[in-house]
C-alpha cells in the first residue's frame, strides 16, 4: 500500500526513468510525518477476523483456521491515517486499509475530491453536496472510475450521483497480465522502474516499524472484532468519521 500511496502522491517525474521514478517515490515516503506513539494508537486501527460468512457460506474465525493458535493476536486488518508534509498535500489525509476475509477481493485506490466551501444553490434547497471520487481499480477489474454529482434536466435544482466507468477489459478486449508476470517480464528485461530501490524499503520499513513497535507495547484486547464478510472493526469506522468521512464501498 505504500508504494500505491508513493504512486499517488509522487511528482512528475522529469523523465521515465528508473532512478528518476524512483527518487521521486523516495520523497514521499520521506515526507510523511512521523507519529509519536500516542498519535499511532488514535490514527491506526488492527483487526482480527470472527466466524462469519462471505456469499452465504460460513467461514470459520481466523483462530479456528488450520495452524493458528487458539489465542492468537496476529492482525488480520490494518488502517492507517497518514500526512504527507510537503507544499502539494500538506493538510491532505491519506487513508490506507488491508484486510483479510472481506466481502470481496480488491485492490483499489479512492481519490476524493474538496466539495466546495459554500453551498452556492442553498436558496433552492440543495444544501449537501456529495464530493466527487475518481477510483482508480488495480484489481481484479482493472479500470478508472468517476463518480460526480450531475443536475438532472429540468427547471428544479436535483442532483444525482452519476458514474463514468472504464474498464481495460471491455475496451482492449483482452486480459491484462497478472501483476507478477509484469514483473517478471521487467526483471528478464532488466528495467527496475517497478521494483523498491533499497533507500525506499528502508524508508517505508521505518515508517512501519514505528507502528509495530506501538503495537507490540500495547497488546490488543478486543480480537477478534470484526466479523468475517465485513469490511473490518467498527473501530475503524470511527477513524474516519472522527474526520466526518467515511470508507468507501467498493
Amino acid at each position: 500500500m505504500l508504494q500505491l500511496l508513493c504512486l499517488v502522491a509522487m511528482e512528475p517525474p522529469v523523465a521515465f526513468e528508473a532512478n528518476v521514478v524512483r527518487d521521486e517515490k523516495v520523497k514521499v515516503l520521506r515526507s510523511i510525518r512521523p507519529q509519536t506513539p500516542e498519535e499511532i494508537l488514535r490514527d491506526t486501527v488492527r483487526g482480527q477476523y470472527a466466524a462469519g460468512s462471505i456469499d452465504g457460506r460460513p467461514v470459520p474465525g481466523y483462530r479456528q483456521e488450520p495452524n493458528v493458535a487458539p489465542a492468537s493476536g496476529r492482525e488480520t486488518y490494518a488502517a492507517w491515517k497518514l500526512q504527507i508534509e510537503n507544499w502539494r498535500w500538506a493538510g491532505v489525509p491519506f487513508y490506507l486499509r488491508a484486510g483479510k476475509r472481506m466481502p470481496k477481493r480488491v485492490t483499489e485506490i479512492a481519490i476524493t475530491f474538496k466539495t466546495p466551501p459554500i453551498a452556492l444553490f442553498r436558496r433552492a434547497g440543495f444544501l449537501v453536496q456529495e464530493p466527487n471520487v475518481l477510483v482508480l481499480r488495480i484489481q481484479p477489474d482493472e479500470g478508472i472510475a468517476l463518480r460526480i454529482g450531475a443536475k438532472q434536466p429540468g427547471p428544479t435544482m436535483r442532483v444525482e450521483t452519476v458514474k463514468m466507468d472504464f474498464r481495460y477489459s471491455e475496451h482492449f478486449g483482452e486480459k491484462t497480465p497478472d501483476a507478477y508476470e509484469r514483473l517478471l517480464l521487467d526483471a528478464l528485461h532488466g528495467d527496475p522502474t517497478l521494483f523498491a530501490r533499497r533507500d525506499e524499503v528502508e524508508a517505508a520499513w521505518e515508517l512501519v516499524t514505528a507502528v509495530l513497535d506501538v503495537w507490540r507495547e500495547n497488546p490488543p484486547r478486543d480480537l477478534p472484532n470484526y466479523e468475517a464478510g465485513t469490511w473490518g472493526p467498527e473501530a475503524a469506522m470511527e477513524l474516519l468519521a472522527r474526520d466526518g468521512r467515511r470508507w468507501r464501498r467498493p
